[in-house]
């Protein structure tokens, strides 16, 4: 056993006494890749002990929705928005390992000219939307509705269905529109996810997987915030793709 898994075990085994997560790190041990990971980020982050928990939650409700194929919503203002789409790209194509299309889904391609050739190098991802980037709809919502701030919500209604995953990023958790859209998601039965700073705002209260990183100055919950989704890109990607040796 290594010298990393040996400073993370007794925390491992503190969290397998909870049932919920017990269950959650049970699926884990059937992903060696996945478990490396989870231990390295242990390892490189004892400030965030804390959040784990809540991390792993987060982890198998995105493992179930694109386990169905469903989507993942995300939202935020600000540098919040600018890791909205960080998280989106990294989950859209290859992050860390090869993500390679399958013999079936090649065969699709194999009528058009070029598509043997396209499907060599395209990748599999991740079904994933970034809420905010059709400015049209932004526009006409703000313009026509009296109600402020709710063109994420009008969005995520609009477009979620059951099974999906919301994730809102507000360092305060005191984001009006991302507070909306959360709200929306619950109506239509997603799993909801905040990814807040400690207080967690109104936001974290509200949805069901509060992810709240320690600090409460923006840049450095941000730090904070980007250590999180990574580790939650690459342990989710390590689960669907396992690396070739």
């Amino acid at each position: 056993m290594s010298i990393a898994i040996d400073k993370t075990k007794p925390l491992l085994d503190e969290l397998a006494s909870q049932p919920d997560i017990a269950a959650i790190l049970s699926g884990i041990a059937q992903h060696p890749e996945v478990t490396q990971l989870l231990e390295e980020f242990l390892t490189a982050h004892p400030n965030l002990h804390g959040v784990i928990p809540d991390l792993l939650k987060a982890y198998d409700a995105l493992v179930r929705c694109f386990a169905a194929r469903n989507t993942l919503f995300l939202c935020g203002n600000g540098g919040s928005f600018s890791d909205a789409l960080h998280i989106s790209g990294e989950f859209l194509k290859s992050f860390e390992r090869k993500r390679d299309l399958s013999e079936k889904q090649r065969e699709a391609f194999q009528d058009w000219q070029e598509g043997p050739e396209l499907a060599a190098h395209l990748e599999q991802g991740f079904p994933v939307r970034v809420l905010g980037l059709n400015g049209a709809l932004a526009s006409a919502v703000q313009n026509d509705n009296p109600m402020r701030d709710i063109h994420y919500a009008q969005e995520v209604y609009a477009c979620a269905r059951l099974g999906d995953v919301f994730i809102g990023i507000s360092t305060s958790g005191n984001a009006t529109n991302v507070r909306y859209a959360a709200i929306a998601a619950k109506a239509q039965g997603l799993t909801t996810i905040g990814l807040t700073g400690e207080k967690g705002g109104q936001l974290a209260p509200l949805v069901d997987i509060a992810v709240r990183v320690p600090g409460t100055v923006t840049k450095f919950i941000q730090e904070h915030h980007l250590a999180i989704y990574h580790i939650l890109c690459a342990m989710v990607e390590a689960h669907f793709f396992i690396e070739k040796r």
